[in-house]
């Protein structure tokens, strides 16, 4: 966990754009623009108004067809996965997230080493790949 802090806190102060590529979150329901996942400890986001929160890399938000009631109009990124995910220290939902049990998201085995490394893998650039490489 403390490893993956230290390449985040290093990609993020001197590759903001690169940061903004990797653990976006996503909406919830495609027609709410409110709806995009909000980082933190532990999932909760589902097909209720008021639950969007995720610990998932590039989780999303409310399922509902409604806003949710902290509304999150745009996309979190990497910065805030650390910050309010992995507690800034790395010592939660690293390698794996946490979930509600009765959250739409469920946690799955290596889900967030997965999702970083899949947005590495595919979001970047070639030249973005060399710098974090």
């Amino acid at each position: 966990g403390k490893d993956i802090v230290q390449f985040a806190k290093a990609v993020g102060v001197s590759h903001p754009n690169i940061d903004g590529k990797v653990c976006r979150t996503k909406r919830g329901h495609t027609s709410q623009i409110s709806t995009h996942g909000i980082y933190a400890g532990e999932t909760n986001a589902k097909s209720s108004a008021g639950h969007g929160e995720t610990a998932l890399c590039g989780g999303h938000g409310s399922t509902a067809n409604g806003a949710q009631t902290q509304a999150q109009n745009t996309p979190q990124v990497f910065r805030d996965f650390v910050k309010a995910t992995l507690l800034v220290d790395g010592s939660k939902n690293w390698p794996t997230s946490t979930a509600a049990a009765d959250a739409v998201q469920k946690a799955t085995p290596n889900d967030n080493a997965t999702a970083v490394a899949r947005d590495l893998v595919q979001e970047l650039t070639p030249e973005e790949k060399t710098i974090v490489a």
